[in-house]
């Protein structure tokens, strides 16, 4: 039998795990992901880190040790999530040099309560590239106004990007001209390009439930049949509008200066990708956004899901008219998508900052007990 995301692979979309856990890396079983599945990089972020640290025990006996040696509460953090992301950095190095630096990476976020303040954006991320020490490691910079010039800088300085926390095209747009700013300034400084990799984070079912939310609430008005209609639409159809926004700027002038410098696009990835409204497929941000130079990352469950009943094919392209359509129906019942993206962004920052902190909560109350 045919592995479905093997096939995925093979259509030319990679497919990422958005979870880390230490037992996973220590126990084979990532390996067995990346064999059999074709998995071809790990992204990480506060929410599962406090996971891992709230519902195992693999952590104990290295928070106990730490706290032995006098380690800070969040010298404990860094420490930990450090050795996660070096260890499964190691575990996807063949997948990085097979792939000539495309595939293969981890990413690790910058502290969430850094989101609005660019210049300690720009020497976080710098301090933990440096510290990580691996090729494939991306650091996670979220896509907010404050973020765009830290990108910028980032990658200028040769540190791989995942840029995170991103819902909106008009946003999108902004993050593009921010990554290849970011090369034409390694350009001007004589620096290289090769073996720069940056992605950008859709994030996408977060999207619609908060449009599906708006449109329940015509339900009962004289619009409620085609508000329904609208329900589970948006995400998908901001996905195919991005994908075509990148299909064209890589085909720029601006672009292809650049690419003959050996500079590699900065792809789309597909986050947020388990769907949260059980009334929607449990694999429909994946079996509708399979397309060329993406990736997408999948929570456990959504990969699960997709190798148990998954049919690729590249649907990506399809029903554009309906996604160009869409913003505008929208806007006629009074939800602007700008004004969307906005208030996703401000909620996301906030929904990483509340498991940032419950993390570093819980491992001062291990601290406590191993003292």
């Amino acid at each position: 039998m045919t592995n479905p995301l093997q096939e995925i692979k093979i259509l030319g979309q990679s497919v990422w795990l958005d979870y880390i856990q230490r037992n996973i890396l220590e126990n084979g079983e990532a390996v067995r992901m990346i064999e059999k599945d074709g998995l071809a990089g790990m992204t990480s972020n506060p929410t599962i880190f406090e996971k891992a640290f709230n519902e195992h025990d693999d952590y104990d006996e290295a928070i106990s040790e730490l706290t032995r040696n006098g380690s800070s509460t969040l010298e404990i953090y860094e420490i930990l999530t450090f050795e996660d992301v070096r260890h499964a950095a190691d575990l996807f190095r063949p997948v990085y040099d097979e792939s000539n630096g495309r595939d293969g990476f981890v990413s690790l976020e910058v502290s969430p309560h850094l989101a609005y303040d660019t210049k300690l954006t720009i020497a976080e991320a710098k301090r933990l590239w440096v510290t990580l020490d691996r090729p494939n490691v991306m650091i996670k910079v979220p896509a907010t106004r404050e973020g765009l010039p830290a990108i910028e800088q980032l990658i200028a300085a040769g540190v791989n990007v995942n840029v995170t926390l991103l819902f909106g095209l008009e946003r999108y747009r902004e993050v593009v001209d921010a990554f290849m700013a970011g090369l034409e300034a390694r350009v001007t400084a004589g620096q290289p390009l090769e073996h720069i990799t940056s992605v950008a984070s859709f994030f996408l079912s977060r999207i619609d439930v908060l449009v599906d939310n708006f449109l329940d609430k015509f339900t009962k008005t004289v619009v409620g049949e085609s508000a329904r209609t609208l329900r589970g639409q948006t995400a998908v159809a901001c996905a195919r509008l991005a994908y075509q926004h990148y299909l064209n700027w890589v085909e720029s002038t601006r672009w292809q200066t650049l690419s003959k410098k050996g500079a590699q696009t900065q792809r789309l990835l597909w986050a947020s990708t388990g769907a949260k409204d059980p009334a929607y497929s449990d694999i429909k941000y994946v079996e509708t956004l399979i397309g060329k130079e993406t990736v997408n990352t999948m929570p456990p469950q959504t990969l699960v899901a997709y190798r148990d009943h998954g049919h690729p094919a590249l649907r990506i392209e399809q029903e554009l008219d309906e996604a160009r359509a869409l913003p505008g129906k929208l806007s006629e019942l009074g939800i602007h998508l700008d004004a969307v993206s906005e208030l996703l962004e401000a909620e996301g920052v906030q929904k990483f900052i509340v498991p940032f902190d419950k993390s570093l909560e819980r491992l001062n109350q291990r601290r406590s007990e191993f003292a």
